[in-house]
């Protein structure tokens, strides 16, 4: 975003950026707690708007706030005003918690359809099954078998690790497909 003169916008043309810029390069508590104060309750209202339960709104407000802290070197005022870019992880976060919730009620529901569909037989080969990955599992590297707990056992998406993380998205996509890969070769290896 240029303004007239071709120049980037200044701080005082988007005092939060300013102070996003602050947080990144000198980790600024006050910079911080002023962008809470301002953003955290408008979040929480946003998510609100957007269907929310009031303690999930709260939950994830603070957890944008907190992924703004972490990733506050990330923000370029050139591409975006500070405002477009919180939003930005807002809207991310909430989708990223949809995507779980969708997930996890999916799977709640193949349960029961299993419970009423059970057979001994079968309960016994899914234990079987389930060792067998456990055993796999144990032998990759731990960041390997890390990366896939995360993943698919606390179902946290690829964004959500890269930001617990430090990690670029891309980097830790590819660090999945590797530990996966991995995951099938030793699976292969000891039935």
């Amino acid at each position: 975003m240029l303004m007239k003169s071709g120049t980037p916008p200044s701080a005082s043309a988007d005092p939060a950026g300013g102070l996003l810029l602050r947080i990144a390069r000198e980790g600024d508590k006050a910079a911080f707690a002023g962008l809470f104060r301002h953003y955290a309750p408008r979040i929480k209202a946003w998510l609100l708007r957007q269907g929310l339960a009031p303690s999930s709104a709260e939950d994830l407000a603070q957890d944008v706030m907190f992924q703004l802290w972490r990733r506050a070197s990330l923000f370029d005022p050139k591409k975006a005003r500070a405002a477009t870019w919180i939003y930005t992880i807002a809207r991310n976060r909430l989708r990223d918690e949809r995507r779980r919730a969708r997930s996890g009620e999916a799977a709640r529901n193949t349960l029961g359809a299993a419970a009423e569909d059970w057979e001994p037989h079968a309960a016994l080969d899914e234990a079987h099954d389930n060792a067998r990955v456990h055993r796999a599992l144990e032998q990759l590297p731990p960041e390997q078998r890390r990366l896939i707990e995360e993943s698919y056992f606390r179902d946290h998406s690829h964004s959500r690790i890269a930001a617990a993380w430090g990690l670029p998205l891309g980097t830790v996509k590819s660090r999945l497909r590797q530990a996966l890969s991995r995951l099938r070769q030793n699976l292969k290896e000891r039935p």
